[in-house]
């Protein structure tokens, strides 16, 4: 039989991993006979919701494995759920799916608004119900979601691939040791066909977390090969395990089309497309706010200070400044001036600088300075008065053009799309089935 397995949920500020459990679980299945028709699938929900913890991720695994022993590989699921999630934490509320045979067209269009939306328990339950998946969820079952989410997240458009390392349990909490010159040659080694490995301004490395979580470093890239080869080259602490996972990290799933600025939705991704309205204007900590836009109204753009120098491309933009927006509401939005975070910046038309100048004198080219309201010039240099002259239009040089522009990858999201990746999108039919070895032991 084909089982999919999804679950969410698990982890916290304080411990716990979602994609650990399901490294766990590889084995685990594997045991049982399993075989895997695709490699285990970890889907980046939307990222704007309040209740995410960390990246937001949910894992499905696919399988094909003996009736027989379907009900211990459940068992087996929970099992692992209940030991490694973080129970102790309000916010940590698990959910495990099981759902047999071919994924059903309604569990697919359903991952597509958990990504880009925000959705309902009810209507999770509702669908699982009537698509006759299994929902398994503890405390308020928020996890439910996510795992629903998982198995109908097929991911059969653009998407990449992600070596996660794990470390020894003696370990967790302690500070990681990834020998970074090893990380440094792993990127320019693998250039291309990875990406997000070092921050390029500041020279960080991006691949290992800070938390305590039992992940030790994770690497994304273009294929499964790359990624584990990738992966292979850091020296570190020892590896409790690995695992090759795909995903939709680096695809800007979440964004999906163009919304105006007066249907914007609290928590929900979104591009906007029109006219800078009002000057960049920054306050205290360093964020940055532009007015835009459209013909159903206005919302103000943020760029926050750890986005770093792309903090500057939208200092440079000035009212006429026609722009596309990519980001999304975090919070409760009014319907008059929502706050629209950015994560990339399109500039696609730029306004004419004209500024109004005092005139240059006609004697002898020296600053002239103004006698008082409509009573013309005089000037500084040779005392030259001019009562009838007036203000010059002078056009300064834009300090910016059209393109793309984002923040520094320390500052992006897991799904947003790198500049690197542009033009290596996917699509079309694709080999699913695991190439050995996609995972370790």
């Amino acid at each position: 039989m084909l089982l999919h397995i999804g679950f969410d949920d698990t982890d916290s500020p304080s411990g716990g991993c979602t994609t650990y459990i399901a490294a766990r679980l590889v084995d685990a299945l594997s045991g049982l006979g399993a075989r895997f028709v695709d490699y285990p699938n970890l889907l980046r929900l939307n990222p704007n919701v309040p209740w995410k913890t960390r990246g937001n991720g949910a894992v499905c695994l696919r399988v094909e494995i003996d009736k027989s022993r379907e009900e211990d590989a459940l068992r087996s699921v929970l099992n692992l759920v209940e030991s490694y999630a973080d129970f102790d934490c309000d916010n940590t509320n698990p959910g495990v799916v099981f759902l047999e045979g071919v994924v059903p067209t309604g569990l697919i269009e359903f991952s597509e608004r958990v990504v880009k939306t925000v959705v309902s328990l009810d209507d999770a339950l509702k669908l699982a119900d009537e698509h006759e998946a299994s929902a398994i969820g503890f405390k308020n079952m928020r996890g439910i979601i996510g795992g629903l989410a998982a198995v109908g997240g097929l991911q059969r458009g653009d998407h990449t691939y992600e070596f996660l390392s794990y470390r020894l349990p003696g370990n967790w909490g302690t500070p990681r040791r990834v020998d970074l010159d090893s990380v440094v040659r792993m990127d320019e080694a693998t250039g291309g066909s990875t990406f997000n490995n070092v921050d390029p301004e500041t020279g960080r490395v991006l691949i290992a977390p800070n938390g305590p979580d039992p992940v030790l470093y994770g690497i994304r890239g273009e294929d499964p090969s790359a990624v584990r080869e990738a992966g292979l080259m850091v020296d570190s602490e020892p590896l409790e395990r690995w695992v090759v996972f795909r995903t939709n990290q680096g695809t800007d799933a979440h964004l999906g089309s163009h919304v105006t600025a007066s249907s914007l939705r609290p928590f929900s991704p979104a591009i906007l497309e029109g006219l800078v309205s009002s000057p960049p204007r920054t306050i205290q900590g360093g964020h940055v706010f532009v007015g835009l836009t459209d013909e159903t109204g206005r919302v103000d753009c943020a760029a926050y200070e750890p986005t770093g120098p792309f903090r500057e491309i939208v200092r440079r933009l000035i009212p006429g400044d026609r722009v596309r927006a990519y980001g999304g509401v975090r919070g409760e939005a009014s319907s008059e001036r929502p706050t629209f975070n950015l994560e990339k910046l399109e500039v696609l038309g730029l306004a004419r600088d004209l500024r109004k100048v005092n005139p240059k004198c006609p004697e002898c080219g020296g600053s002239m300075e103004s006698m008082g309201r409509g009573k013309g010039f005089r000037c500084r240099r040779c005392g030259l008065r001019g009562p009838k002259m007036e203000k010059a239009t002078e056009e300064l040089v834009r300090q910016i053009g059209t393109g793309l522009f984002m923040p520094p990858p320390r500052a992006q999201r897991h799904l947003s799309k790198p500049e690197v990746r542009y033009g290596k999108e996917k699509s079309g039919p694709l080999r699913l089935e695991p190439e050995a070895p996609w995972h370790w032991p």
